[in-house]
């Protein structure tokens, strides 16, 4: 029997790399994460619940609203709603959150703010008062601005059922009846409450991928990489430490503070339902939600969005970590891959998640060999 011939002649020619003058390669793959605990798996389950709640697609919002106000204001000043416990001004949520909204709000948005902004603005407390915070006190301004506004339009184009006083505090305190277009300073300020915790809310989207970017960063920084597309990238050092440091120290409390912002602005929907239901006329009512619209849309769809203006929008800071999603494009993108055809394959076939649900058919077309005879085309031939 003769012996197995040996795959290299060289037996010094091995298939691995041989430990003779080592080269030390600091090149390694990326750091893996830690393990996910329970506590984090539970709170990233609430996280995103809240997301789908509180970012629900914006425009439609909106477009809601309006047509609630119209619409549903507009039958039951014909046909009244049946009495209900939110039919009591004096019951709780009236009492002790709707008349006290502007607080509420002010109560987590100035911690929300200011911790998310000292974040992404890697500590920089001068840029977080210059940029951040001065969209609450803009906003603060409007509220007081629109609700001074509407009281002065009521006290001023409004009678008393009673020719003999000609003001609104001697009518009341008469105990008579003040006549006047009183718009609806509740469906302002709920609307406008519920869309500035919104656009403040955005923040969060992404959140979780700073911590992703920062153990990447600091591994290519360790192993000098040259070529790098981290968001963090641009950070110098002392500013990469002030993003790791906030972010440890304040992403339990945004968390937390987050989660309160999305149950609040689902009470201001509630309470809202509850004042096209019970209170004012459908214009008045009309009126103050389309006034708070409009203040919306000019703070932050534009003034805010401005890049020569300040304050700036929320999550503008050192570094871009959040990427706005087009929610009904991506819908109508997922619907048409079921339904429509693209152009990508032969005669439009139809695709499932990128590939043809098909194969299309073919004309029968062959090819010839080197003796001159016709070979059918292979696809064609399967068949």
């Amino acid at each position: 029997m003769s012996k197995r011939r040996p795959i290299h002649s060289n037996p010094s020619r091995l298939n691995f790399r041989s430990m003779e003058n080592p080269k030390t390669e600091n090149r390694g793959t990326r750091p893996t994460a830690e393990p996910t605990s329970v506590q984090e798996i539970f709170t990233l389950m609430v996280l995103h619940v809240c997301k789908k709640s509180i970012f629900f697609d914006i425009n439609l919002k909106v477009a809601l609203y309006l047509g609630a106000l119209f619409l549903l204001s507009l039958i039951t000043d014909f046909l009244p709603f049946p009495k209900t416990y939110f039919a009591r001004s004096d019951n709780l949520f009236n009492q002790y959150f709707v008349k006290f909204a502007w607080g509420w709000n002010l109560l987590l948005l100035i911690p929300f703010v200011t911790l998310s902004s000292l974040t992404y603005c890697c500590g920089n407390i001068r840029t977080v008062v210059r940029e951040h915070l001065p969209r609450i006190a803009i906003a603060t301004f409007f509220w007081l601005f629109w609700i001074k506004f509407f009281n002065f339009i009521e006290t001023t184009y409004g009678k008393c059922n009673n020719k003999q006083y000609d003001s609104k505090p001697s009518c009341l305190k008469a105990g008579l009846f003040w006549n006047g277009f009183d718009i609806s300073g509740h469906s302002f300020i709920l609307i406008y409450g519920s869309l500035m915790l919104i656009e403040e809310a955005r923040v969060i989207i992404g959140w979780e991928t700073i911590k992703e970017n920062l153990r990447n960063e600091q591994h290519n920084r360790s192993v000098q990489t040259l070529q790098s597309n981290n968001i963090l990238r641009n950070l110098s050092e002392h500013e990469l430490i002030g993003v790791k440091v906030f972010y440890e120290k304040f992403t339990i409390y945004v968390r937390i503070l987050f989660i309160a912002m999305t149950v609040l602005q689902i009470l201001w929907d509630v309470m809202l339902i509850s004042t096209m239901l019970y209170y004012h006329i459908m214009a008045e009512k009309f009126v103050g939600g389309s006034i708070a619209i409009l203040t919306w849309y000019f703070t932050y769809r534009f003034w805010f969005k401005q890049p020569n203006l300040l304050p700036r929008a929320p999550g503008d800071g050192s570094f871009k970590y959040t990427k706005a999603k087009d929610t009904s494009t991506t819908n109508l993108n997922r619907k048409a891959s079921f339904t429509m055809p693209t152009t990508s394959t032969p005669k439009s076939t139809p695709k499932f998640m990128g590939m043809p649900i098909y194969k299309p058919a073919e004309t029968n077309t062959s090819r010839k060999n080197g003796n001159g005879e016709n070979i059918p085309n292979t696809a064609t031939s399967l068949r």
